[in-house]
Formats: structure tokens, C-alpha cells, sequence
């Protein structure tokens, strides 16, 4: 594992995948609309903008001198709320950046991605595969990441290694901005994102051959699994 392109790098789970890719001597690149605490090459996109998020890949492959050994859509977003009460641009960019984009990161990746015999790891949730109400655009955007990973799977089966990656909630701030009755209850058990980039870590250094197809990372008491 040398170069890896991950999404959604300055904060959550991708910072903290930042910061696994470094561990293991990787090299980490980002691309977010914030700058990385971390100091590593890092493109400036809004990736609900899904033509910048190809031209902000290729940049940052440009960055990595051509190649790349991996991607890591670690970039999302959500705002609860009854889908009567969520307005249109809100959810249509829920949907953008947390599937549209991803297909369009690793679309863009592709080629450089098939030179190298890389990996991608995609995140979606579990609410994609357990529906909840006040969460229709997530739940649709999180529900097609899984439908997308498997079929990318499929498609680039002996020239890519692709895992979909499915977590519980984490100790991020992903719940900070919501209302009180759409935030964890005060006795809910939250993974450290750390160890969820581990496991994503995990499933980047696979030996030529071994697929790590699907990964549930979740605490044990996560009420959203099974």
C-alpha cells in the first residue's frame, strides 16, 4: 500500500483513515471542502459537485505522480427529516455526496487504479441495509452505495479489489448539527473511528488474489445491526 486517495479526509473516519495510511507508511491523500489537520497533499472540492469530484481525482493521482494503490470514499453527509419537511436541494445533495460522488471518485480513479492492481474500499452504513424513518435521502444514498459496491465488485473482479464497508455510528461529529431527538441517546455505545479505519486498513493490504468483499464494523450494542 503506497498512495491512497481517501474522500472526506479532514474529519471523522476519513481523518482517522488519514492517520491509519500514515501508520502503516502509506502515503495518504485528501480530497474535502476543509483542509486536513494532517499535513498530506490535499485537493479543495465540494464533492456534491460530481464533475469536480472526477477533475479533483485526477489532481490529486497527478499529485501522486500517476499512480495509485487505493480509494477510500470516507465522505458523507446527512440532515434528518421527514421527507415532507427536507427541502429538495438538501436532500438531492445528501444523495450527491454521499453516493453520486462515490461512483464518480472511482470512476475517475479507474485507470490508474486497474495499472496497479488497487483496492477500493466504499462506505455506506447501517442504514443501508436497515431502513429508518426521517432518513430517506441517507437510507437511498447508503442502500445504493451497497448496490453500486457489489455490482463494481463484480465488474472488476481480477483487476480491482473492491470492499464495501458498512459501520455503526462512531465518535465523530456526524451528529453534532442535528436536532436533540435525531442525535444518540445519552447511554448509546459509539465505535472509535479509529478502529473502523483499521479494519478499512485491513482490507487495503490484502495480498494479491484476497478480496475482503464486505466488512460490519459496529459496537457490540449497535441498535441499527442486524
Amino acid at each position: 500500500m503506497d498512495s491512497v486517495l481517501i474522500t472526506g479526509g479532514s474529519s471523522g473516519l476519513g481523518a482517522a483513515v488519514v492517520d491509519a495510511v500514515a501508520k502503516e507508511g502509506g502515503s495518504p491523500l485528501v480530497i474535502d471542502r476543509q483542509r486536513p489537520a494532517r499535513d498530506v497533499p490535499w485537493i479543495e472540492c465540494d464533492l456534491a459537485d460530481t464533475r469536480a469530484a472526477e477533475e479533483a481525482t485526477r489532481a490529486a493521482i497527478e499529485l501522486a505522480g500517476g499512480s495509485l494503490d487505493g480509494v477510500v470514499t470516507a465522505a458523507g453527509m446527512d440532515v434528518p427529516g421527514a421527507l415532507a419537511d427536507l427541502p429538495g436541494a438538501q436532500w438531492d445533495r445528501i444523495v450527491a455526496v454521499d453516493l453520486l460522488a462515490t461512483a464518480a471518485v472511482v470512476r475517475a480513479a479507474l485507470p490508474a487504479l486497474k495499472r496497479s492492481h488497487g483496492s477500493v474500499v466504499t462506505v455506506s452504513s447501517t442504514l443501508g441495509i436497515k431502513a429508518v424513518a426521517d432518513a430517506t435521502a441517507y437510507c437511498a444514498a447508503k442502500f445504493g452505495v451497497v448496490g453500486f459496491t457489489r455490482a463494481l465488485a463484480a465488474e472488476l473482479a481480477g483487476q480491482v479489489n473492491v470492499t464495501l464497508l458498512i459501520p455503526g455510528g462512531m465518535r465523530t461529529r456526524f451528529f453534532d448539527d442535528r436536532e436533540d431527538r435525531y442525535k444518540p441517546g445519552p447511554d448509546a455505545v459509539l465505535n472509535d473511528p479509529a478502529d473502523v479505519a483499521a479494519a478499512i486498513v485491513f482490507a487495503l493490504t490484502q495480498p494479491p488474489g484476497c478480496a475482503v468483499r464486505e466488512l460490519v464494523v459496529a459496537a457490540e450494542t449497535e441498535t441499527s445491526y442486524p
